[in-house]
């Protein structure tokens, strides 16, 4: 069984049109979503082919979007002790978006930023058992978790004396600085690099798995996304890709060789 501290174990869509992008996300991805109800809070579930589970949808509040709330795309994750880790993250210079709370049968969140303002959340999920949102290999999962970092170096401090994270060596990407892998129980999880100029603010992107990547490209355009960049291959054999979905949530999807 991982380490339940640092690892990835949630991925969820906030957005301003939840039965539109249950559409599209269906189409592109092949998640089955399971809408929102009075017992959820509106709250709908990314369910896949095997039976697991990705993540969540939630549709964005009028209460939401007066505090800033966009269609976006914010990873969980997960931490032995949720107030604990919130007060460390302050120290550490991020900012709390959303104080701890207990979320029924699930577990205690806060929505916290890092110190360049990427936005996260933390959880100490009920229950020990392990996430199946992140596999490198499965379809419908988080396949890699990548930080377009404000600092690079100082967020790379950040999390590694957060959560622990190792350090493999770097790939060099020029005039842009490091791409710095990042690993969890041994396990490469994603990368932090410096920021590129064209990014406005500081993200987390996360790239979902899909079969193929030509038939998703073909997806994304059918049904109202665009792409931003790809799709192209990387190092290790996969394809990528970059979009935004129709509400204007930024997203990525990677597929086998």
């Amino acid at each position: 069984m991982s380490t339940l501290q640092g690892s990835h174990i949630w991925y969820e869509l906030i957005t301003s049109d939840a039965a539109a992008a249950t559409a599209f996300y269906e189409a592109v991805v092949g998640w089955k979503i399971t809408p929102g109800t009075a017992e959820t809070n509106g709250y709908g579930f990314l369910g896949r082919a095997d039976g697991g589970m990705t993540g969540g949808l939630m549709q964005i509040t009028p209460e939401m979007a007066a505090h800033g709330a966009r269609p976006a795309w914010l990873g969980y994750i997960a931490v032995d002790d949720v107030d604990a880790t919130v007060t460390a993250i302050q120290a550490k210079g991020g900012k709390l978006l959303m104080p701890p709370a207990d979320i029924p049968q699930a577990g205690r969140i806060a929505l916290v930023t890092d110190c360049c303002g990427a936005p996260f959340y933390v959880m100490t999920p009920n229950g020990t058992g392990p996430s199946t949102a992140f596999d490198r290999t499965a379809a419908g999962c988080c396949h890699w978790n990548e930080l377009s970092a404000g600092n690079a170096a100082n967020a790379v401090a950040f999390y590694t004396d957060l959560f622990g994270w190792g350090l493999p060596e770097p790939m060099d990407m020029g005039a842009h600085g490091k791409y710095q892998f990042i690993s969890h129980d041994g396990d490469v999880i994603g990368a932090i690099f410096p920021k590129m100029p064209q990014s406005p603010v500081p993200h987390w992107s996360y790239y979902f798995g899909v079969p193929d990547i030509d038939a998703a490209k073909t997806a994304i355009e059918a049904h109202g996304g665009r792409i931003v960049n790809g799709p192209h291959e990387v190092p290790g054999g996969e394809w990528i890709l970059q979009a935004m979905d129709p509400q204007g949530a930024f997203f990525c999807l990677a597929a086998p060789k």
